[in-house]
């Protein structure tokens, strides 16, 4: 019980210590050009270019009103079966809310989307993240909720 006691202990320990890095401003800048090159992909009707944001692998997830989506190619055809045109997808703006460094390679973003749309404004807000693999970042966990009140 004593063992237990002193790993979870170091465990949280070692928790807080992660979750209070302090994210490098390159890899804050890489992340915020990433996802502006996402909205303007998404802004041209470009779904394929809105996911090269995306890790592109089996193991990735998208979480949402549907529940989760697995994989690279099952987040893509959702996004084409959601958004299948322009008027559907509007104009896309991202709100970065904040960016907690865990580990030399893994940020979690906060966030919040509005989509304006001829057919009636979307928003809301989304967590996601991000894994740095070979130099370069990728969303790995996006989790995004509609909501009905305008952030």
């Amino acid at each position: 019980m004593k063992q237990l006691i002193v790993v979870l202990l170091f465990g949280f320990l070692g928790h807080g210590l992660l979750a209070q890095m302090k994210i490098k401003e390159k890899d804050s800048l890489a992340i915020a050009s990433i996802m502006e090159k996402q909205e303007k992909a998404w802004n041209e009707g470009d779904i394929s270019g809105f996911m090269e944001g995306y890790l592109k692998s089996p193991k990735i997830v998208f979480s949402g009103a549907g529940g989760p989506q697995y994989g690279w190619q099952a987040i893509k055809e959702r996004y084409e079966k959601a958004y299948p045109n322009q008027t559907q997808m509007g104009q896309l703006t991202f709100t970065i809310l904040s960016l907690q460094q865990w580990s030399p390679t893994f940020v979690l973003l906060e966030g919040k989307y509005e989509l304006a749309r001829s057919i009636g404004d979307a928003f809301g807000y989304f967590s996601v993240g991000w894994l740095k693999k070979g130099g370069q970042w990728y969303m790995v966990n996006d989790h995004t909720s509609a909501s009905n009140t305008k952030p």
